[in-house]
């Protein structure tokens, strides 16, 4: 029986330190932005052209870029 009480206490502590961090994520801001998350997909990114004449994207150089970048120069 006592472990029951115990878990319940436990229970409670989880789901209020849940309760504090959604409370504290609504105060700061987290969900005031509701529209721009549903249609960041269909914005374009703007592409340039590097110095070796590969086009690349402005805001990603990610580890798979850099190999594609780099299988063009060795071919």
């Amino acid at each position: 029986m006592t472990v029951i009480i115990l878990l319940a206490v436990i229970g409670i502590i989880v789901a209020g330190g849940f309760l504090l961090g959604f409370i504290w994520a609504v105060r700061n801001g987290q969900y005031d932005d509701m529209y721009s998350p549903s249609v960041r997909i269909l914005f374009d990114e703007s592409k340039k052209k590097d110095s070796t004449g590969i086009v690349t994207s402005d805001t990603e150089n990610t580890e798979e870029n850099k190999i594609d970048q780099n299988h063009f120069l060795t071919n």
